[in-house]
């Protein structure tokens, strides 16, 4: 499922898996996460200097993507953790290739030479 009242670009897969992970902050979002952060500071303390409204903006779209899921572990105020779902996890192969190709092409990547 998929968030409610969103028109994907197209039927391309790849366009469609842009749609919801394509942006910059989505993917550093989801990378924090596979690498076990999993509270709302964690991720403004990643070092990328994120935003505090696209950083809440991403969550929320993640949560409604079904990617992450939270759970509160403060009552008062009430503050979140937040976890990858099956559907995350699943992103893990993506993210290992990501990275394989950016090492291979360190260089390049690093000083914008692509």
């Amino acid at each position: 499922m998929c968030m409610p009242n969103v028109k994907r670009r197209s039927a391309c897969p790849i366009a469609s898996t842009l749609d919801i992970i394509g942006d910059r902050w989505t993917l550093l979002v989801i990378r924090d996460l596979l690498r076990g952060y999993s509270r709302y500071n964690d991720f403004l303390g990643a070092g990328e200097k994120i935003t505090t409204n696209i950083l809440a903006d991403r969550l929320k779209k993640l949560e409604l993507e079904k990617i992450i899921r939270k759970k509160p572990y403060q009552q008062n105020p009430v503050r979140y953790e937040y976890a990858l779902t099956k559907k995350g996890k699943d992103l893990t192969p993506l993210f290992e290739e990501i990275v394989t190709w950016a090492t291979k092409y360190k260089s390049e990547v690093i000083d914008g030479k692509l």
